[in-house]
């Protein structure tokens, strides 16, 4: 077993729960943590048969390309995309953070952990 991070993946997209978030966006930041199966990758150096991390990016983009209510939903949809994309993954932990959300205040960003 081996892990994988990418770490401040940034997109603006379209998530929140107020019509104007859906019309505007807000600036998002995602990062994962993958642990997966080292199969054969390190001995045959093989990129095919790694779960590779510009496809694991491709992925969490289209994701956050499917707007969403709530950043747990964006969160739940990345991890499953991925563990459809890679069956070898055993766990994942994505973070999704709306940076500067609207709450009437100075806030820097509101994050939602969840692990799959």
């Amino acid at each position: 077993m081996y892990t994988i991070e990418l770490e401040g993946m940034d997109f603006h997209a379209f998530h929140g729960c107020y019509e104007l978030e859906q019309q505007t966006g807000s600036h998002f930041e995602v990062s994962l943590r993958i642990t997966t199966e080292l199969g054969e990758v390190a001995e045959t150096d093989d990129v095919r048969k790694a779960v590779n991390y510009l496809t694991v990016y491709e992925v969490v983009r289209e994701q956050m390309q499917r707007t969403q209510c709530t950043i747990e939903r964006v969160a739940q949809n990345i991890i499953d995309a991925l563990h459809e994309r890679f069956p070898q993954i055993s766990q994942t932990e994505c973070r999704v953070s709306k940076i500067a959300p609207p709450l009437g205040g100075k806030v820097a960003r509101v994050s939602v952990t969840l692990e799959g």
